[in-house]
């Protein structure tokens, strides 16, 4: 996958590795077609601070699907 694209695929690899990475719960909830295309380079930081990072705390994951809600189209 290249993120330099800014298509709906990797709109939606990009969330369901997150996804996977942060081993969510309640990952039903969080469903790529609830993201646009504008809001691509927002995800594509987030996707790619997750997947420098081994482990997170709880914190950390919060924060990260706090952003991620945040991120949302409403």
């Amino acid at each position: 996958m290249s993120t330099r694209e800014k298509t709906r695929e990797n709109l939606t690899a990009m969330i369901e590795e997150i996804k996977e990475k942060l081993r969510l719960v309640n990952a039903g909830a969080m469903k790529a077609e609830h993201y646009s295309l504008d809001r691509f380079d927002d995800v594509e930081e987030l996707y790619l601070m997750v997947k420098k990072k081994e482990r997170f705390s709880v914190s950390e994951m919060d924060a990260i699907v706090s952003e991620l809600g945040n991120l949302r189209d409403k």
